[in-house]
């Protein structure tokens, strides 16, 4: 199946609901005036913008890079190329001008459907959009060779053709590039499909919930399922920045059932609605996902969603979903775990999706046959098999081998975290393999160390990072405070003392203070371990 054919089905089974909604100004009271697209203007609108396309000569096979901001062009952009056959590409903008650039240079995209900044900076670097023959702005300027959106929005309706297999390339979606280079991640239309099916069945989400989705390319997923996606005040490439006022206000405006994006965006939300003592009764599934979620986001929310509670799907942009697990389910049964250092539990396998724990190597497994399968409670790589596992990278057959291992017909994805499977075969996860300190006496987790130095009432975080010492690696601790005054030796001493009692943790002899964390781009959440690892050895650190 084509994706574009779920929107096509959605418009006959609910032409006049809405779609789509996008903020657009406020009201004296504080609520938001918005704008919207039913189901059927939103068909309408992405057949306009295809046979646009196709006469700019686009057909199916070309590449088009997609930089336009939320709102309610954003999916019938996407789900016009989607009908065509036309792959849109997807960069995240935050990871860098250099990533940025080569990522592009990379794809050698035909078409460029971008906001006007993204126009200037393509003339300042030509060699990047090289290949580039159709330029699309969703401003108004024009200038020889540029067509705008409004114009492609002015063809007619009329339903398009495109011949698709469902195993074609669909879509790709590039990583962000938070532990080594941006990979190009290919997805088919058979994938999009079926991760819209696992989602719907996972969260039992009908065309009665709306959405707001704090990661733009949700709403594509719940539109396909008939749902009104409700484009949140914000900007999505700074979660960290987002205000969480105006985000609770979107929620209430639009009575949301489901809520999902980065914790960095909903743990300011949380934060916000206990301090002030606001609920959000219309709330069932707040779905937080990118980084870890730590106890306290999911005991606040527990005092605010009082019809619903958090979840957290595990995955990977190459595997999604993996696991789930309800906040609920983790505050009863297993938050006391991680705090003692076992851990973060993300649930059990979903449907359809097989997870083995095998020994951690950096070095290629070309098939099933060359790995070694550890038994339950043993700490190893985390692989997985299904459906929605993607096979490749876009033009990166090196990336691909080291990601991939083959089983016959199918393959596994080596999803480039540590973990283990306990005896109920739940999945804990405990960091990214990356991550890893190898020391003398073991192997030690990012996760599991730093939970016990995180209990602390003046530890806001902390980062695991090894040292190289001969044939190890020394394991040293990295500590941010909630207050930074109160840093002293005195404050080191009593948090090497806590690290003693463990005996995953009692071989850390060194403690570093650094105020401001790095994180990755997409996230902001993410520790950037290795940036604070480079600091901690060239001795940059107090």
């Amino acid at each position: 199946m084509n994706i574009a054919q779920l929107l096509e089905q959605r418009a006959k089974e609910h032409p006049t609901k809405d779609a789509i909604r996008a903020p657009k100004g406020r009201k004296s009271n504080g609520e938001y005036h918005y704008e919207s697209l039913s189901f059927k203007d939103l068909l309408d609108r992405s057949r306009s913008i295809a046979n646009g396309l196709k006469a700019q000569g686009l057909m199916k096979g070309d590449k088009a890079i997609v930089f336009i901001r939320p709102g309610l062009d954003f999916p019938a952009v996407t789900f016009a190329l989607f009908s065509l056959g036309i792959v849109p590409v997807f960069i995240d903008p935050g990871m860098g001008k250099e990533n940025l650039l080569r990522s592009i240079k990379q794809v050698k995209p035909k078409a460029l459907i971008a906001v006007p900044i993204v126009h200037f900076l393509r003339l300042f670097k030509r060699d990047a959009f090289k290949s580039v023959e159709v330029f699309i702005t969703t401003g108004s300027l024009t200038w020889p060779g540029l067509k705008s959106l409004k114009e492609l929005k002015s063809y007619p309706s009329a339903p398009v053709q495109s011949d698709i297999d469902e195993n074609e390339l669909a879509a790709i979606l590039f990583t962000s590039g938070g532990t080594g280079i941006p990979k190009g991640v290919e997805y088919t239309h058979r994938i999009f499909s079926k991760q819209t099916e696992l989602l719907q069945k996972i969260f039992s989400l009908t065309p009665a919930d709306t959405d707001i989705p704090g990661f733009p390319l949700f709403a594509l997923f719940t539109i396909a399922m008939g749902m009104t996606s409700c484009i949140p005040d914000m900007d999505p490439s700074k979660p960290a920045k987002a205000d969480p006022k105006k985000l609770i206000q979107n929620i209430i405006d639009n009575k949301a059932t489901f809520v999902a994006g980065s914790p960095a965006i909903w743990d300011k939300v949380a934060k916000y609605c206990v301090q002030n003592n606001l609920t959000l009764p219309s709330v069932k599934y707040m779905v937080m996902f990118g980084a870890p979620v730590s106890k306290e986001i999911h005991a606040d929310f527990s005092k605010v969603l009082t019809g619903g509670t958090t979840y957290t799907p595990y995955g990977a942009t190459e595997s999604l979903p993996v696991a789930n697990i309800s906040g609920k389910y983790l505050l009863e049964n297993t938050a006391q775990k991680s705090l003692q250092g076992l851990g973060t539990c993300v649930g059990a396998p979903i449907d359809e999706v097989e997870i083995k724990i095998i020994e951690i190597t950096d070095e290629i497994i070309p098939t099933i046959d060359d790995m070694k399968e550890l038994q339950r409670g043993a700490i190893g790589e985390i692989i997985v098999k299904g459906e929605t596992v993607t096979k490749r990278y876009f033009e990166m057959p090196e990336k691909t081998l080291e990601a991939k291992i083959y089983d016959g017909e199918s393959l596994w994805h080596r999803i480039g975290d540590i973990g283990y499977l306990d005896d109920d075969g739940q999945l804990w996860f405990c960091g990214r393999k990356t991550h890893r300190v190898q020391s003398e006496k073991g192997l030690m987790s990012s996760i599991q160390c730093e939970a016990i130095f995180n209990r602390h009432e003046n530890v806001e975080k902390s980062a695991l990072v090894g040292i190289v010492k001969g044939g190890y690696e020394e394991p040293q601790l990295v500590v941010q405070l909630r207050d930074k005054s109160k840093k002293s030796s005195a404050l080191k001493e009593e948090l090497l003392k806590m690290g003693q009692a463990y005996d995953h943790t009692k071989e850390i002899k060194t403690i570093w203070f650094h105020d401001n964390f790095p994180v990755d781009v997409r996230h902001n959440i993410k520790i950037d371990r290795l940036k604070l690892r480079d600091m901690a050895s060239r001795g940059e650190l107090q």
